[in-house]
This record gives C-alpha cells, sequence and structure tokens, in this order.
C-alpha cells in the first residue's frame, strides 16, 4: 500500500479533526469574508507528484494557494444569482453523505437502502411545499438536470400521443413548445433532448411590466395547434422579477386541450413555504412536472435539486431512462429501481443534506427563512424607490430586486457602478437587462442575512454612486 496511503488511514481521525476546525474557522467568520475576489490568478501549475504528499501536505498546499481566493458565496450578502447558504444541518447531511458514500440505486432491497431515504426526503419535501403524494421525485444536480428530466419524459408523454416511442425510435418532426419567460435551462434542455430550442411558439406576457403568460394569447396559440399535442412551460418566479404565470388559469386550460404541463418552479416554488405568499403558487398541483432547486431557498449545498413527476406518468419515466440492455441491473419495468428513473446511473446520496435539514428546522423554520428574506428584498426595494440615485425596474414580488440608476441618461454607468460594488468584496450581485434598461439583481435566499446587511449595502452604494457621477 502507498506510505502516504496507508499513514491516511491510520491517522483519519486527526485529519478529519483539522478539516473540521479549518471548516468551522471559515463558516463562523462567513459574514466577513469577502464576495468576491480581483485578483484571483492563480500561482504556477502543479505538477502531479511522483509518489504523492500526502493530505496533510496537501491541505498546506491548498490553504496557501486557493483558499485565500475562495469568495463567501454561502454568507449573507452574497445576492449574485440565486444562491443560497448552507444550514448547519445541511453540512452535517453532506458529510455524513460523503463518508457513508452511497450510490443512491435502489429500493428493493438490491445494494444499499440509500433510495429509500431518497424517496423519504420527496415526501418531507412535498409536504413542505403542500404539494400531492400523487407525485414522484428524484434528486438530481440542479435545476438544468431536473428541467431536463422533467421534459425528457414530457417528450415521451409527447411521442406516445402521437403514436411513437420517442426513446427508442428518436425524433421525427418538429415539436410544439409554448413559452413566454422561460429560463436558459429549460432552452438548454430542449437542445439537449432533440427537441429544437428553436421550436419554442413564443406567447405575449401579461400587460403591465410583467413576465407572466397572457392567458388569451396562450389559448389562441392553442387553438391553432388544431388539437396537436404540446409541451407548456411556465415559470414559477421569473429570474429578473419573480414573476409567476397564473396556474389556476391553466389548469382550466388543461382541462379542455391536451399538452404536458412541466412548471420551473427552481426557486420560486419556495413561495409555498410564506405566510404570506403562497397564493403565488396556488394551482401548482395539477401540472404534471415541476422543477424545484433545493441549493437555492432550501439552503442545502450545492447539487441538490429535484424533478417532480407525476405518479401516473412513472411508466413514461421508465421508458425514457430504463437501462434496458444491462440485465445484471434487473428488468426495468418489474424493479423499481433509480437506474431507471432517472439521468444518471451513478451518483451520490444528494438527498442527505436535505433531509437532515427540513428534520432539524421544520415547516416553521423554513416559513422564517422564507419570511424573512421576502421582508429584506421589500425594505431593500423600499430604500431603492425612495433613493435620489436608483430606481426599481420592476415591482419587489417575492425575494429578487431588479433595479438600475434613475439617471436614464447615465445607462452606460450601470456596469462601471455594479464593478465597483462588487470589488468592494461586501456584497455580489449580478448584471441583467430588463425592460431595454441596464440592470441589477439581487436576490435574497441565504437563511443568514439580516436588516443590517441592507442596511450595510444600500450605504455602500450611496458611497459609490457618488464616486461615478
Amino acid at each position: 500500500m502507498n506510505e502516504h496511503l496507508k499513514n491516511d488511514s491510520a491517522n483519519i481521525g486527526y485529519l478529519l479533526n483539522i478539516i473540521k476546525e479549518q471548516g468551522t474557522d471559515y463558516l463562523n467568520s462567513i459574514e466577513e469574508r469577502v464576495t468576491s475576489v480581483i485578483n484571483n490568478n492563480v500561482s504556477e501549475k502543479q505538477e502531479l507528484p511522483e509518489s504523492g504528499l500526502g493530505t496533510e501536505e496537501v491541505l498546506q498546499i491548498f490553504n496557501k494557494k486557493f483558499e485565500p481566493i475562495m469568495v463567501g458565496s454561502g454568507g449573507p450578502r452574497y445576492w449574485g444569482f440565486v444562491t443560497g447558504g448552507a444550514t448547519p444541518a445541511s453540512v452535517a447531511g453532506d458529510w455524513l453523505a460523503t463518508v457513508y458514500d452511497q450510490n443512491t440505486q435502489s429500493v428493493t432491497g438490491q445494494g444499499d437502502i440509500s433510495a429509500s431515504i431518497e424517496i423519504e426526503t420527496i415526501q418531507l419535501l412535498l409536504k413542505l411545499l403542500q404539494l400531492p403524494e400523487s407525485f414522484l421525485g428524484g434528486f438530481v444536480s440542479g435545476a438544468t438536470m431536473s428541467n431536463f428530466t422533467c421534459l425528457a419524459v414530457g417528450r415521451q408523454w409527447l411521442g406516445k400521443e402521437q403514436g411513437r416511442d420517442i426513446a427508442k425510435e428518436g425524433i421525427s418532426g418538429a415539436a410544439k413548445i409554448l413559452t413566454a419567460t422561460p429560463h436558459s435551462s429549460s432552452i438548454k434542455s430542449l437542445s439537449l433532448l432533440g427537441l429544437g430550442s428553436s421550436n419554442i411558439i413564443k406567447i405575449k406576457t401579461e400587460e403591465g411590466n410583467r413576465e407572466a403568460i397572457h392567458i388569451q394569447d396562450l389559448e389562441e396559440n392553442i387553438l391553432k395547434l388544431d388539437g396537436e399535442p404540446f409541451i407548456l412551460i411556465s415559470s414559477g418566479g421569473t429570474v429578473n422579477t419573480v414573476d409567476f404565470d397564473d396556474f389556476k388559469a391553466i389548469s382550466r386550460l388543461k382541462e379542455k386541450y391536451n399538452f404536458w404541463w412541466h412548471i420551473d418552479a427552481a426557486f420560486g416554488g419556495f413561495a409555498a413555504c410564506s405566510e404570506t405568499h403562497h397564493h403565488l403558487v396556488e394551482g401548482w398541483e395539477y401540472a404534471d412536472s415541476i422543477t424545484v432547486d433545493c441549493h437555492k431557498w432550501l439552503n442545502v449545498p450545492y447539487e441538490s435539486a429535484v424533478f417532480l413527476i407525476k405518479e401516473q406518468y412513472k411508466i413514461l419515466q421508465v421508458e425514457t431512462f430504463q437501462n434496458s440492455n444491462a440485465p445484471y441491473l434487473g428488468d426495468p419495468l418489474e424493479n423499481f429501481s433509480y437506474l431507471n428513473f432517472l439521468p444518471e446511473n451513478s451518483r451520490r446520496l444528494k438527498a442527505l443534506p436535505a433531509w437532515f435539514s427540513l428534520m432539524a428546522y421544520g415547516k416553521e423554520g423554513y416559513q422564517e427563512i422564507v419570511d424573512n428574506n421576502i421582508a429584506w428584498a421589500k425594505q431593500f426595494g423600499q430604500l431603492i424607490e425612495n433613493s435620489l440615485d436608483f430606481k426599481l425596474l420592476a415591482p419587489v414580488r417575492l425575494n429578487t430586486v431588479c433595479f438600475t440608476l434613475k439617471d436614464d441618461a447615465k445607462q452606460d454607468a450601470v456596469g462601471r457602478f455594479l464593478e465597483k460594488l462588487n470589488n468592494t468584496g461586501k456584497v455580489f450581485m449580478t448584471p441583467t437587462f430588463y425592460n431595454q434598461h441596464k440592470g441589477v439583481r439581487a436576490a435574497f435566499v441565504n437563511w443568514m442575512t439580516s436588516e443590517k446587511d441592507i442596511r450595510q449595502v444600500f450605504d455602500l452604494m450611496n458611497e459609490i454612486i457618488t464616486e461615478i457621477k
């Protein structure tokens, strides 16, 4: 046995302890950690050691070379993208997922039982999101793979409606995809699935600074299809303004027309936890499939999202993802195995961090996280609305604030403002373009964010805008 491997095995307790201490120091100081790094040039390339260095020495190299430029993306003022933090319970679950190193496969007694943990976690999520148990689900790496999985089954449904088995026969002809404001990951999924991102029939949005589907225009376009089945991608929280499609109106259309209804609710779906905003998702239980991203508002470590698909389409899922040419894996249509239910065959126990966090903090804990974030977004939006230098580009509907400089003649300064703001290392936001304006997005999803962070960032914004006037 390699000498370093032998020593590391004998000293695993010591090694895990020093990692624990370093991790604890990082998490305890994450509020002060920089949110972006200006100079992220990594030093000279590392050569592959001939016989290895051992874990402790490798940790020293990591701490010198990479650790100083690791940003506090899980901290309270990282408002770029929609990046949640990691609750203490989810960190514990994630560490254990690594330690136990299970390959989540089967619930039939073959191999490990980690798929049972995943199914239980899905049931906990359904309770949290107030969705019926008629949904089946599984964990994937993120919203992109969740959308991919849901739309793959939707593709199989579409083929069956046309008398074809697309999983076996492949794509032939153009599929009809109707949508208004799809996330880029849905567009990517259409490309990956061979459905063709250019086959989208773009539906108008509602008037009045909205990103939601115009229901009348949707129905008019459905009528033009003359009974042809199609896939509808609707939004449970758009990226720029967190707008929601009218799910109740779409459910009434579903009673009249034949289509697969997919909702991308990557982060907006957690509005279901809110005491004041759960109405935004009313009617979403009638969808055929839903995307929810746990490493956003559920605040678990990255690579954690779920797909939810109605149980009545279980056979379509197996037809889409089955390992039909692998006898050693069993009959995919007889044995319920996750190897025949999701895109990946080999995958870690992604559900464990979510299971730990859901069990640790419960329904009330997540209601508090969601409602607090909504409150901080509203407060930040109010400060912008009352400002002399900034203005909102859209109403603050949930947890994202989309804004720009008040003076339209200074649109060229928006990029410089954001660059200077992010370069302080005290906050991170992302650029956007909305309603013909260059803008800035701030997304609130972190369990640690507090009122002091809102005030600190807004004061910083006022300092920077004075510098670039």
